[in-house]
């Protein structure tokens, strides 16, 4: 495939600076939510100086919570540490136009440890590449893709924000799934989004209305999956930054609106080998023409699924998508092309994949994409093989594990996994066990609109 409209090398930028079409290079990476952060460079000194030593950033950066406040008890970075520097590396192969905003450019950057001159374990994006490294160790490439869904709001985010979300005007008032004309009504939204995607070096496949009131899917060409996960990331913030260019706003919430659907990031992976897709072959599963690779990635991911369950649904929200006919699975199970199992086998021959339902809209894509690669590997390295295909309502069977029904039980399974421990290391599991347990303490603390409605009179 060829390189994406968009992209740029450094000799590309030097002439639209030169040519004043470029003015602001992003430089920055994502904390463990998924959120962009990082500092916008003056271009001229981006290529006289940042191209080639980079920058730094303050170390909380990967132990704050969503207001930006310093969590206690992380081993990696703290008060008694003095909460330092670490080095941010520009991955020049991720420099784009970013052209939702004037005269932009952006670059994703690696982490790096001053001290050790070695990735900082704990960052999103070094996790993924350990399970890159370990899949070209085993002498394959993952391709992967991930299908994200939004709800579309006329209200601002600011007017969101002052009224506490409690009278957002959804973009849409029937469900509209695959509905052409209630789609035309958000083309003033979608339609740019598309545009400044193609443009950004995220290449663009379609969009589509969805289950849920204003709720959308934009889908974009699957790559290499560490690349996917930039072009993920690139999406969900050309999302938000352009609603509110647009005085609108946009949600990747998994659940936002009780007795609706939630929103879903289905991801598909497949393993690659010399240039062909290593899951196609001659033997028969199921009546599925495939390989041992695919049989035992198939089983590794699905037997770790649960304990790796924070990676794909992070958030006391997530836990509240996985509700019966919701289009959300409720059950670990694998069928072909149903979409009632929590893994979805999809094509053939060299289209040959893996669809896994389970990771939510608000899922951090390199910690869902690593914990994939891991299990898949794992069940490669271990010929671990997968339960019997399933046929039929899996919503309706009794006898199939359930996916993790809520963050505290999905961290405890997550913290107690000698599999987790292995394949990540014990200091990413434990600053992560301590993020996830921070946010489920932060929820347990809080005091929501359903208790004061259904406590404030009649209790």
């Amino acid at each position: 495939m060829s390189n994406p409209r968009g992209m740029l090398d450094v000799g590309q930028l030097t002439e639209l600076v030169r040519s004043e079409e470029i003015d602001t290079v992003l430089v920055g990476f994502t904390d463990i939510y998924g959120r962009f952060v990082g500092k916008r460079f003056d271009a001229e000194f981006f290529l006289d100086s940042a191209v080639k030593d980079g920058t730094h950033g303050c170390n909380y950066l990967l132990t704050v919570d969503m207001e930006m406040e310093p969590v206690p008890g992380y081993a990696f970075a703290n008060w008694e540490q003095g909460y330092g520097d670490f080095h941010l590396v520009p991955d020049m192969i991720t420099l784009r136009r970013a052209t939702w905003l004037d005269k932009t450019a952006m670059v994703i950057c690696d982490l790096v440890d001053d001290a050790s001159h070695g990735p900082i374990a704990e960052a999103p994006r070094s996790i993924l590449r350990k399970q890159t490294d370990a899949a070209a160790a085993a002498g394959y490439g993952a391709q992967a893709a991930s299908e994200l869904e939004y709800f579309i709001f006329d209200s601002t985010y600011r007017d969101a924000a002052s009224t506490d979300y409690a009278q957002l005007q959804a973009a849409g008032w029937y469900i509209e799934d695959y509905h052409m004309m209630q789609g035309a009504r958000v083309e003033k939204y979608n339609a740019p989004l598309r545009r400044h995607l193609r443009n950004s070096g995220v290449p663009v496949e379609n969009s589509k209305g969805e289950w849920g009131l204003g709720q959308h899917e934009l889908n974009v060409r699957y790559t290499e999956v560490l690349s996917m996960a930039d072009r993920h990331c690139v999406y969900k913030q050309c999302a938000k930054e352009l609603a509110d260019q647009l005085e609108m706003s946009v949600t990747f919430m998994a659940k936002p609106h009780t007795g609706q659907a939630g929103s879903s990031c289905h991801v598909h992976m497949s393993l690659w080998s010399e240039g062909t897709n290593a899951f196609a072959g001659d033997d028969d599963l199921e009546g599925i023409q495939s390989t041992e690779t695919f049989r035992w990635f198939l089983g590794g991911w699905m037997a770790h699924a649960a304990e790796v369950m924070p990676f794909y649904a992070p958030t006391v929200n997530s836990y509240k998508r996985y509700v019966a006919a919701s289009w959300a699975p409720t059950k670990i199970a694998w069928s072909y092309d149903n979409r009632t199992a929590g893994f979805r086998v999809v094509g053939s021959g060299q289209s040959l994949r893996i669809e896994c339902r389970i990771p939510g809209a608000d899922c951090n894509p390199y910690l869902a994409f690593a914990a994939a690669l891991a299990s898949g590997l794992d069940g490669i390295d271990k010929k671990i093989e997968p339960p019997p295909l399933f046929r039929g309502d899996v919503y309706a069977a009794a006898d199939l594990p359930e996916v993790p029904t809520t963050l505290r039980d999905a961290t405890d399974a997550f913290a107690a996994s000698a599999f987790t421990r292995a394949a990540f290391g014990d200091q990413v599991v434990d600053h992560y066990t301590h993020f996830f347990r921070t946010e489920q303490k932060a929820y347990e603390q809080s005091v929501t609109d359903w208790e004061r409605k259904r406590y404030f009179e009649r209790i």
